[in-house]
């Protein structure tokens, strides 16, 4: 069932910090996949080696939290390119799982609401609610608690900007997440990729052009890069 394809998993993905000749561990593989490759093989691939990266760490340390996100994305990343339903449910379970067990954690606040979101944007409220169980309302709480938990770092503030102006370009807190993004801290580089992302939306949006401020935040997520995700 390919339309569903969640783009929250988007997420947090998004939370790899490495440049593409360091891709090692999963984080490292992850952020490659998401945001350098273009082609659906070549991401796949990375996946599937962030995935057994991290189940590996997992084995042995079960509680590990940046494994445990790794692994929940780089699942929700597999279900969104191959279209997998199940996929997509369980990166939700273990999304909500690792909220659970540590509501302050901000990455993993963002990977849940970017997976509400992006199931609600491919396939509308209704049908989203009723195949993978995504709402609005929770993507939306999510991502303001990992705004709000993430301190002043670009990643939050422009990932929550994208996802929010993916949906609608008109979103008056959208363009105050963006401004935010531009203005705020780079400390990895998948900051500063947000901040790119930001600023370009920002001058989107001062023309008043809703159509470029959808594209441009779709392209800007991660796999946008990909024929196909935009």
């Amino acid at each position: 069932m390919k339309g569903w394809q969640s783009a929250g998993v988007a997420i947090a993905m998004v939370m790899a910090a490495a440049t593409p000749c360091m891709a090692e561990t999963p984080r490292d593989l992850l952020m490659q996949a998401s945001f350098g490759d273009h082609d659906r093989a070549t991401a796949l691939g990375r996946i599937n080696l962030a995935l057994q990266g991290a189940a590996a760490v997992l084995r042995n340390s079960p509680g590990d939290p940046e494994a445990g996100l790794m692994h929940a994305t780089a699942i929700g990343y597999h279900a969104k390119l191959t279209g997998s339903r199940g996929e997509a449910v369980a990166a939700r379970r273990s999304f909500e799982a690792l909220v659970q067990r540590n509501p302050r954690n901000a990455e993993a606040q963002l990977a849940l609401g970017a997976w509400h979101l992006g199931a609600v944007q491919r396939l509308g409220r209704l049908v989203g609610r009723a195949a993978l169980g995504a709402q609005k309302p929770v993507g939306l709480s999510a991502l303001d608690q990992a705004v709000a938990l993430g301190g002043n770092r670009a990643m939050f503030s422009g990932l929550a900007a994208l996802l929010r102006l993916q949906m609608d370009p008109d979103d008056s807190r959208g363009r105050a997440l963006a401004e935010a993004a531009a203005r705020a801290a780079t400390p990895m580089p998948i900051d500063r990729i947000v901040q790119r992302a930001a600023a370009q939306i920002i001058a989107a949006l001062r023309k008043g052009d809703e159509g470029a401020v959808r594209k441009l935040a779709m392209r800007s997520l991660p796999f946008g890069q990909l024929p196909g995700e935009s």
